[in-house]
């Protein structure tokens, strides 16, 4: 059975959000921890956390991705900054703990100037910070666009990041489909490839989650513009390929087009008829 969801707003609820999920016949879904623009997180209502648990029990959802905030920069050339990443997401680690045993989502962030080298090794020192502590969460590198000072839009870099961290155990990827397309890897003409190079530099069993998106840009642009499925540089035929591939076909995919419910709706019906 095809895995798929949308990004969702939780901020009436993690029940309803399940509810919305479901209505939009998806299984998993994904949601912001916080504001995605700024710091503040609402109180839990464990209440409302059992209710949705129990919601995804009744209906087979075995796994769904929460989202850490655009304003986390872990690389900063600015040490306030990258303190504040570091706040902020073991902030939702703790939190997150209520969730018993999802995925979580970053951006690895922008070195702003300071090089590569020192922003993957500020990169890891957070990460060694976070996963130091006890945590039922498994925590995602997302694959990037490479605009600017970005840093994780090659394998490499995120091979890096994993390869240098002290405990990877609860560390894995998340592939952005208009990402890793807009980054110069060519999942239209050449998939067979980009997932040998992906397995040999940092491993398929680091690939967790998909983001499902078309790219309103060129291929190779390094430009971060979703585009709904279909109507992008990506396209439908390419998308329905990489959804039934063998190697991919398992995992959960998250749309994150630029949609509201009826739109990630007719996204996932299309998806289910051709996927098989």
């Amino acid at each position: 059975m095809l895995t798929i969801g949308a990004h969702l707003s939780c901020a009436k609820g993690f029940y309803e959000m399940g509810q919305e999920m479901l209505a939009m016949n998806a299984n998993t879904c994904q949601f912001f921890t916080r504001n995605p623009r700024g710091g503040q997180a609402k109180e839990l209502n464990l209440n409302d956390i059992e209710a949705f648990l129990n919601l995804m029990k009744e209906n087979a959802v075995e796994k769904i991705l929460a989202h850490a905030s655009y304003t986390i920069n872990p690389c900063s050339d600015k040490e306030e900054t990258r303190i504040f990443a570091l706040e902020t997401m073991a902030d939702d680690l703790n939190r997150l703990t209520a969730l018993n045993g999802q995925y979580y989502n970053f951006h690895p962030g922008c070195h702003v100037g300071q090089g590569i080298e020192t922003g993957l090794m500020q990169i890891v020192s957070l990460i060694n910070h976070l996963l130091s502590t006890q945590t039922n969460t498994t925590v995602l590198l997302e694959t990037m666009s490479g605009k600017g000072s970005e840093i994780g839009s090659t394998f490499d870099e995120i091979a890096a990041i994993i390869n240098q961290s002290n405990d990877t155990e609860k560390l894995g990827v998340c592939m952005d489909t208009c990402h890793i397309y807009s980054a110069g890897y060519d999942i239209v003409h050449r998939l067979d490839d980009v997932l040998e190079e992906f397995d040999q530099k940092i491993g398929l069993k680091r690939l967790k989650m998909i983001h499902l998106n078309d790219s309103l840009t060129p291929f190779n642009s390094h430009k971060d513009r979703h585009a709904k499925i279909g109507a992008g540089s990506i396209g439908t035929e390419a998308i329905i390929r990489l959804i039934n591939h063998p190697l991919l076909k398992d995992l959960p995919f998250i749309l994150e087009t630029p949609n509201v419910f009826e739109g990630y709706k007719a996204e996932i019906a299309l998806l289910r008829a051709n996927y098989g």
